[in-house]
């Protein structure tokens, strides 16, 4: 394993990165700070050029509406509960991502769109701004997708729950790589 010393700036980040679930102070992420963010998270790979993303912004002025507006979407007895959860981040980038026929072409669609997500977390992290990339069942939900416009050969890839903290979450280890690692030996 490397020591901290000797890491690149980059690998600094990657390894530092955490899932900002909760703690979010009352700083506002307004519409512009993510649009400078997308504007370099884009230059993820993607396969052929098709750039199969597309994105939703909810800012904290219209989260309200759209807290309750999906947490209706839900039996009634969770539904107070997903709204109050629904309010906790300060706002909202929901991903999506076009859904080509062949299984191939959405396979690169998805690990492009996956790679973007990577891209725009990492440079929100360097600006304390938190980010979980979450893929609860509303996203599933044909009426979150109405509400939202999904188009039909879109898929909602997920919610990205933003906002700012004062206090890094824990850090958790990975598993080693030699756990994971083999060689092909024919």
């Amino acid at each position: 394993m490397r020591e901290t010393q000797n890491q690149s700036q980059l690998a600094e980040i990657i390894r530092e990165r955490r899932a900002v679930k909760k703690g979010y102070n009352d700083r506002e992420v307004t519409e512009e700070a993510v649009i400078e963010l997308l504007n370099d998270a884009i230059w993820a790979p993607t396969h052929g050029m098709r750039q199969p993303w597309r994105f939703i912004f909810v800012s904290a002025d219209k989260k309200a509406d759209f807290a309750k507006k999906v947490a209706s979407t839900y039996p009634e007895e969770k539904q107070e509960n997903r709204e109050a959860f629904l309010n906790e981040a300060n706002a909202y980038l929901i991903v999506l991502m076009a859904e080509p026929d062949t299984q191939k072409l959405w396979d690169e669609n998805f690990g492009a769109t996956a790679a973007m997500i990577q891209n725009f977390w990492l440079l929100a992290w360097e600006k304390q701004l938190g980010v979980v990339w979450r893929t609860n069942p509303h996203v599933y939900d044909p009426k979150v997708k109405e509400i939202l416009g999904v188009g039909e050969n879109e898929k909602l890839v997920g919610f990205l729950h933003l906002g700012y903290f004062d206090e890094k979450p824990i850090k958790k280890d990975r598993i080693p790589v030699l756990e994971k690692f083999s060689r092909f030996n024919g």
